[in-house]
């Protein structure tokens, strides 16, 4: 049977009334960001709207041929029904911490999120996606819910994918899956045992590969955000930044009149920063530090990261 078309979404702030999954609201999380006089907005509310007026701008300038979505679009979006949300899930920026308090709003019971364990965050079928929702069910989400997403310096995401799943050693099927693949491919005499385990995977040779992934699709945990969230069709009304993480997770509860939880404080210890990043990109040549920019220079462009310094491309 032929699907109908799901909309392009736009905001709608006055759309009220009962919300998906039975939940009846005064004034939905999206009516409580839309309805302040813009004459009073703070100075929080103020930079999210200049975020969303960016990224809008971007999206004018950049993205020129319009689709329609499909269902594969949304299987990163987690719905919340009876808190009218969706969230947008991006790899390496505090997904799993946003999972678990999503399965604190929507399940049964009061509980502290970081005692729900990490692995049990992202067993599929813990949380709905959009994408296992009806076309009709789909557009009314889409029309009516608080959409948001959390994003991150696309290179100090990069290399935080690489570090968590290249060099630690119990990451071993990513080592199976990608590792050994890519020091076949990049690697010139690779031992046997290279080959075997492919868990000494070197940045350099991470990055050719990303540069030249072949046939093979990226994995989530690198895909570009604009691959995995298509914020040029899905209008988000707040766009979380990793270095803002507690700031915005907080507005996003307030706005859903959540009270009873807070968003997990993450652990600074082993963060990838800036400066981190910056030695992996020593001995990357300048060449490939360029086609690896042009590769995610939408996401820079889009949530208004700078070139980063380290790239000298002079």
């Amino acid at each position: 049977m032929q699907r109908e078309p799901l909309s392009r979404h736009t905001p709608c702030a006055q759309d009220s009334g009962e919300a998906g999954g039975g939940r009846k609201s005064v004034r939905s999380p999206l009516q409580a960001l839309y309805t302040t006089d813009a004459t009073e907005l703070s100075p929080l509310q103020l930079m999210h709207q200049r975020r969303r007026d960016l990224l809008e701008d971007v999206c004018h300038s950049y993205t020129h041929k319009r689709r329609v979505l499909i269902p594969e679009d949304l299987k990163h979006l987690i719905v919340d029904d009876r808190h009218g949300l969706l969230y947008c899930y991006v790899p390496k920026v505090a997904c799993t911490n946003w999972k678990r308090v999503l399965m604190v709003l929507t399940g049964d019971t009061q509980r502290d999120p970081l005692k729900i364990p990490a692995k049990m965050a992202h067993v599929p079928g813990t949380l709905r996606t959009l994408s296992e929702y009806s076309t009709s069910e789909i557009n009314q989400r889409l029309r009516t819910y608080l959409k948001f997403v959390f994003v991150r310096e696309p290179f100090e995401r990069l290399v935080s994918a690489y570090r968590n799943k290249f060099t630690l050693r119990y990451n071993k099927a990513f080592h199976k899956r990608y590792g050994t693949k890519i020091i076949q491919r990049h690697r010139a005499e690779a031992s046997p045992q290279a080959l075997e385990r492919g868990d000494d995977v070197s940045f350099s040779e991470f990055v050719r590969y990303l540069v030249d992934p072949g046939e093979e699709p990226f994995n989530e945990h690198w895909e570009r955000v604009h691959s995995l969230c298509h914020p040029c069709l899905i209008h988000y009304n707040i766009l979380g930044k990793y270095e803002t993480l507690q700031q915005d997770s907080s507005y996003v509860l307030k706005l859903a009149g959540v009270d009873k939880v807070t968003f997990p404080s993450s652990s600074k210890s082993a963060r990838t920063t800036a400066d981190v990043v910056a030695s992996y990109f020593k001995n990357i040549s300048t060449a490939y530090k360029k086609k690896l920019y042009n590769l995610y220079k939408l996401d820079f462009l889009l949530f208004n990261y700078s070139m980063p310094v380290y790239l000298k491309f002079t």
